[in-house]
């Protein structure tokens, strides 16, 4: 699918918008999950997600081949929609993003302040999508998907700069919402021949890609309820369960009250503030930390837009 050279030259044209994001070894985490922890700091990025990787080279190959190209519309919960405003932002070229009704309230703003054109339909980001695609081919706009080529080589650069910054690391958490990120690790790291499991994490109201590990196939469903937003998917793409089937160890399952103690635990531990789908692997490491114990376990903290009105009523009301 790639090379390390297109990797390396993936992590070039990233870091022209924005340099390396840390990774850093926290004691006070180690102390609490009884091994040694590794973090990488994607919420560090100008975006405060990781997802702006995979933005500024869908971005770039797209201005690149198609320069008249009218404009991009998708659909997110917010840090793929930021990706493609940032980098669109960069390139001239406009973007229209669809978000489900009741969407957080803050990204919706972060979208509109980097240019986005907004729309809300529907009641979850699956519906949002389809509307999505609707408006692509009514408006004659390039429908850019939460997962593909360059989004997966985009954000495998932080893996990348993860496993060269870091010492060898036997097991690395990563969140899953439609499988970018997953996706990108495991490509970094078959690259660069290493062993490090891979382990997904998903939350117990929206766990469509556990059920689909599990089954071999695709499974959907009904509902996607979490408050973890960027785990809230109903539908697996088939093109990222095939690669986490053939490359993770397994899919970790965490409540939303899990998900809450580790934002708190990052809070308290590391002054960094998490969103939910950010918290995620921390909270499965907690949950999973007699197995892991004597081990060197890597975190992908891979956002911190959190609405403050949720970070009071999920996090700090029930403490």
């Amino acid at each position: 699918m790639f090379t390390l050279d297109d990797l390396e030259a993936a992590a070039r044209l990233v870091h022209r918008a924005f340099p390396p994001t840390p990774q850093i070894d926290w004691p006070l985490l180690a102390l609490r999950a009884g091994t040694e922890v590794w973090v990488k700091h994607e919420n560090h990025t100008p975006t405060g997600a990781f997802k702006l990787r995979g933005g500024l080279v869908y971005m770039e190959r797209l201005a690149r081949e198609r320069p008249g190209v009218k404009g991009v519309v998708s659909a997110t919960r917010g840090n793929h929609g930021q990706s493609l405003a940032y980098a669109g932002r960069r390139h001239g070229v406009p973007v229209t993003i669809l978000v489900p009704r009741g969407n957080s309230a803050e990204k919706n703003a972060a979208m509109r302040a980097l240019g986005a054109r907004l729309i809300e339909h529907g009641e979850d980001f699956d519906a949002a999508r389809e509307e999505a695609m609707r408006l692509a081919a009514a408006e004659g706009l390039e429908f850019a998907p939460s997962f593909a080529r360059d989004l997966v080589l985009g954000v495998a650069t932080y893996a990348l700069e993860f496993f060269r910054g870091a010492p060898p690391l036997d097991a690395l958490y990563v969140p899953i919402g439609l499988g970018s990120g997953i996706c990108g690790c495991i490509l970094a790291r078959d690259l660069l021949g290493l062993s490090t499991e891979i382990i997904g994490v998903q939350s117990t109201g929206a766990p469509s890609y556990a059920l689909s590990f599990a089954a071999g196939q695709v499974v959907t469903t009904p509902s996607a309820a979490t408050r973890a937003d960027g785990m809230a998917t109903r539908v697996p793409d088939p093109a990222a369960l095939a690669i986490i089937r053939r490359g993770a160890a397994r899919i970790a399952i965490v409540t939303d009250d899990e998900v809450a103690a580790a934002i708190r635990a990052y809070w308290q531990d590391t002054h960094n503030l998490a969103e939910g789908a950010g918290a995620a692997p921390l909270a499965a490491l907690l949950q999973e930390h007699d197995a892991m114990r004597g081990r060197r376990v890597g975190l992908v903290l891979c956002g911190g837009n959190i609405d403050l009105d949720l970070f009071r009523d999920w996090v700090l009301e029930r403490a």
